[in-house]
């Protein structure tokens, strides 16, 4: 089945009602003064950084005299990972982010969050370092499979309701890598050049949703400069812009060593130095003490970090051991796999599998080896347990079918096998991790193995397990892909599942597919991976398919798209008013009705997607069209469903340099509605008229 199922969505429900009702705002701002009146100036230097030694990692201490609680803390992007216990406590390793993103399903965002939020209160963590919001502006960036794509809406959407399910578990969540953390190479010192338009439109908006929507309790300040000034120092994106323009209420940690300073941090608006305190220790201290850092700057960050942990249940019921519900976590992984797969090709229907018609199966590839439960570095999970691809299709297809297992690590031995089989299934992949980039051509053999496998055997079907966009050689060649990204710890079950239509596909790409490197948006050295330091994002806001759609490029797979077992129709759209006089701060909203009708044999779910086309001057350049909204309809076969979204004034806005605001050109603006951005099926428009 395709919809999160009935006892899912009831345990959801429960989950977000369970726990002590979220502290009012008021209550916890004034108790959170009169607390931090009573500190002295030593007791306010321990609670402004973490500290590490034999037995505490990640970790805030308590004050035991005014009765502050620790504060502990965990990474989290893709399930509870590293929160400084040794070792690392196990947790429910979830798919990747770039696949739930993938999902195009808020509702499914808001489980993983609540999934996320529980186990860190499980395994007594306070705070959880995530979701990472950061947009995709290179495919190459190592850490893409930790966030949510290349569309600053998509990305917003799903960061919204993730971080609403984390804090709807009183746990507090923490949105980052604040600002453009885009690249992993030369991450701790790349200065990024971003124009003001770029930043508003594409690097900004995830990050002001998750605060002015989400009411998020945190925010991390990433490693790199922005502008020529790093991130955790930076007063325009800290003071001004996140806590003066956005009305941030919450708290600024700084990402593990991302600090640089002791008076223009603590000034520029950093709440709490991580992991350690070697500039807002003694540093900062004596900073207090000769009057370069205000006493009433410093009772702000404390103030701030006690509101928020008050707010969302941490200070008064500091989260306890518990155990995590095993089976019930993994089952709810296995539903979130299944509904994160993109299905990319289906040559002459191929898929789904009949195992009822088969005798063998040849399962090849390094990828189809064991579980492929996440990506590197800090994100990383250690899971309660694994499904592994064997263990999931032999339990799918039965003892009546022989399944045989070649690694691929000798192409003529696996070409045999698939030879000999009745179908081939190729696993193959990357390895994303924190700390470096990657390329996107997969690494070793496996180009080679999958032409000479799918040379072998015409019934070869390619499982992809990657962190991002792959280049694809042998794309012609092979009747069948299935994109699966990192599937977390229930791979076996769900790739089989989805393999053989006990779930149908419903996944679109949250990022492009290229077909050559040279046609990626930043696609220069000055461009990425820099030069002497220097990275220029001079596409300005022609990012992801941005770029593709205007300079007319065809790629691999469009962003937005994925095949279904099923098929669906689109028709009646209206678009209401069709005649509007708007500016940015009007509340008048447009919307757009269209109907989505499955008139295939089986039930399945579809993602309607509505792009706008802006008027554009030379001043104001924009690309053929930009997402604004999208819905998920679960749909039986001839079935009907009714689709209305809503457009804002903040929709048809863009950023005006000139005035440094946002703003509305007057002009007609094309409603797209379609089932990827190079899958328009519905066409309209609205005329909007100076206010």
């Amino acid at each position: 089945m395709n919809a999160p199922s009935k006892w899912l969505l009831c345990w959801l429900g429960l989950m977000l009602a369970s726990g002590p009702a979220r502290v009012q705002a008021q209550s916890a701002n004034a108790r959170a003064q009169a607390i931090v009146r009573e500190m002295t100036l030593h007791e306010k230097i321990e609670e402004l950084h973490g500290i590490r030694d034999a037995t505490h990692f990640r970790y805030v201490p308590p004050i035991k005299r005014l009765g502050i609680p620790a504060l502990r803390i965990t990474n989290g992007p893709a399930g509870v990972g590293p929160d400084g216990t040794r070792p690392q406590q196990p947790a429910t390793a979830l798919p990747a982010p770039i696949g739930l993103a993938a999902s195009w399903d808020v509702k499914l965002a808001r489980l993983y969050g609540v999934i996320i939020g529980k186990e860190s209160r499980d395994l007594a963590d306070g705070l959880l370092e995530g979701p990472d919001i950061n947009i995709m502006r290179v495919p190459q960036n190592g850490r893409t499979f930790e966030a949510f794509g290349e569309d600053p809406y998509l990305v917003s959407q799903m960061a919204v309701n993730e971080i609403e399910g984390i804090q709807s578990q009183h746990v507090i969540a923490e949105a980052k890598h604040y600002d453009a953390n885009n690249q992993e190479t030369n991450r701790f010192r790349i200065n990024e050049i971003i124009g003001e338009r770029a930043l508003h439109e594409i690097y900004l908006p995830a990050f002001k949703a998750a605060v002015q929507q989400a009411h998020v309790g945190a925010v991390m300040c990433a490693y790199n400069k922005v502008n020529g000034v790093y991130n955790c120092q930076n007063k325009l994106l800290l003071h001004q812009i996140l806590k003066k323009d956005w009305g941030f209420n919450g708290f600024v940690t700084s990402d593990f060593g991302a600090t640089h300073s002791t008076v223009r941090s603590a000034m520029a608006g950093l709440d709490l130095e991580m992991p350690t305190g070697r500039y807002f220790s003694s540093a900062l201290k004596t900073a207090v003490q000769s009057g370069r850092v205000p006493m009433s700057v410093i009772n702000d960050k404390l103030i701030r970090r006690f509101r928020a942990m008050m707010e969302l249940g941490v200070y008064d019921h500091p989260p306890t051991l518990h155990p995590i519900p095993v089976k019930q976590d993994g089952r709810l992984a296995r539903e979130i796999a299944e509904q994160c797969m993109v299905l990319l090709k289906n040559q002459g229907g191929l898929l789904p599998l009949d195992g009822s018609r088969l005798h063998s199966i040849a399962l090849i590839g390094p990828y189809a080896a064991r579980a492929i439960t996440g990506g590197g570095g800090s994100s990383h999970v250690v899971p309660l347990y694994t499904v592994d691809p064997l263990e999931g299709i032999q339990r799918r297809v039965g003892r009546g079918v022989k399944v045989s297992f070649n690694d691929g690590a000798d192409v003529a031995a696996a070409a045999a096998l698939a030879k000999s089989s009745d179908v081939a299934i190729v696993m193959v992949g990357d390895y994303e991790t924190e700390g470096r980039d990657h390329p996107l051509s997969l690494q070793g053999n496996q180009d080679s193995l999958v032409e000479a496998v799918a040379a072998a055997n015409p019934h070869t079907v390619v499982v992809l397990k990657s962190g991002s966009a792959i280049l694809m050689p042998w794309v012609k060649q092979v009747p069948a892909i299935l994109e699966a990204w990192y599937p977390g710890e229930e791979d076996g079950n769900a790739v089989a599942a989805l393999l053989f239509g006990d779930v149908d596909p419903s996944g679109k790409l949250p990022i492009t597919f290229p077909k050559r490197l040279q046609d990626i948006p930043a696609n220069t050295p000055e461009q990425y991976p820099g030069v002497n330091g220097v990275v220029h994002y001079s596409e300005g806001i022609f990012v992801g398919y941005r770029h593709y759609d205007a300079d007319h490029i065809r790629p691999l797979f469009p962003f937005g798209f994925g095949l279904s077992y099923t098929t669906f129709r689109y028709k009646a759209l209206s678009v209401s008013p069709k005649t509007i006089s708007l500016s940015e701060r009007s509340s008048q909203t447009v919307s757009v009705d269209f109907h989505v009708t499955n008139t295939g044999q089986r039930a399945g779910a579809e993602v309607a997607e509505l792009y706008v086309g802006f008027p554009q001057t030379s001043a104001v350049p924009e690309p053929p069209k930009q997402l604004k909204g999208f819905a998920k309809l679960q749909l039986q076969p001839g079935e009907t469903g009714h689709v209305r979204l809503e457009l804002n004034a903040r929709d048809f806005s863009y950023w005006n340099t000139k005035d440094h605001r946002w703003a509305i050109l007057p002009g007609v603006y094309k409603m797209m509605v379609g089932s990827s951005s190079r899958d328009i099926l519905l066409r309209g428009q609205v005329s909007i008229k100076p206010r």
